[in-house]
């Protein structure tokens, strides 16, 4: 896996230690494990040694390896890794249970398999092993709502396992909006459609939380067809779920993931006192179906969305 990732670099010009004798006599600053190689991870990548180089620190000071790798690395070879950066789950898990001081950055996965990590592994959050959590902060989700959906009153929401633990922010952000929610909960013996339709019934909007028990790829057709046949808008966590149906989706891309991580690695490397709770996504885009939008009698701009989000964030 590490040979093929390494050509997808090379194919992107990042050039990262295409000669292993040579970066062995190297000071290794950064290591990074990759999940996979899909093109998500390579994107991350790229961005993030792009960021790194343009604040002095070569790609030569760079290191990948796959999760199975690290597990069998000398912890001699590990001497020279300053920080770590691990995108996905796997590499999460990985890292985990790499005896190492320096701090350690997780990328490109949900809160809920974060914290899944750090009970299996015994670990905690904290400044040596942090998250850069793929969720979308609360308060920007709804004002999403507010900004393209300015009349909807009562937002409804299916909650999994996963997702439960938003439910207390969610609830008070919602009051004080002036939002009614119309909630249901999903264990493993409860109907998927039952609980989607009570939930549509009160509802002028449904806000989707990543959470697999109820958006899977066995759950994503039947949950659009049904929103949209109640003509209820679904706001997802995709751009994927926005092409297949949703109305609209705020989420950050890979890229947008891999520069906030380097600003993150560069305080490493500069001995800098780091957060000791996971972090939220900083950027984010908008996605609009402007298919959904017309058929809803809406007009919607997804670059005119995300500026006006934008604002509002920059706001005291």
């Amino acid at each position: 896996m590490a040979q093929h990732l390494r050509g997808f670099l090379l194919s992107l010009a990042l050039c990262l230690l295409a000669l292993p004798g040579w970066a062995q006599m190297l000071e290794i600053k950064v290591g990074i494990v990759p999940s996979q190689a899909s093109a998500s991870y390579v994107e991350a990548m790229q961005a993030l040694a792009n960021r790194l180089a343009s604040q002095g620190v070569s790609r030569e000071q760079l290191e990948i390896w796959s999760p199975a790798e690290l597990a069998a690395l000398p912890v001699a070879r590990l001497s020279g890794v300053k920080v770590w950066v691990g995108l996905g789950t796997e590499a999460a898990t990985a890292l985990a249970q790499v005896q190492s001081k320096v701090p350690v950055l997780n990328a490109l996965l949900p809160r809920s398999s974060f914290e899944r990590v750090l009970r299996a592994s015994g670990r905690r959050a904290s400044a040596r092993f942090n998250l850069l959590q793929l969720d979308q902060p609360v308060p920007r989700q709804l004002a999403l709502i507010r900004l393209a959906l300015p009349k909807a009153r009562r937002l409804g929401v299916l909650w999994g396992p996963d997702s439960l633990p938003k439910a207390p922010v969610l609830r008070s952000l919602a009051s004080i909006q002036g939002l009614a929610l119309q909630e249901a909960r999903l264990d493993e013996g409860t109907s998927l459609f039952a609980a989607l339709q009570s939930v549509l019934d009160g509802s002028d909007v449904l806000l989707a939380f990543a959470d697999p028990l109820v958006f899977n790829s066995s759950s994503i057709q039947n949950i659009l067809m049904t929103t949209i046949r109640a003509q209820v808008p679904l706001i997802a966590f995709s751009p994927a779920y926005v092409r297949a149906g949703a109305l609209l989706a705020v989420y950050s891309t890979p890229t947008q993931v891999g520069t906030q991580s380097a600003r993150w690695v560069l305080g490493a490397l500069a001995n800098q006192a780091l957060p000791e709770q996971p972090l939220e996504p900083d950027d984010f885009e908008i996605s609009v179906n402007a298919q959904v939008a017309r058929a809803l009698g809406l007009s919607l701009e997804a670059k005119d969305i995300q500026l006006a989000m934008k604002r509002q964030e920059q706001q005291p």
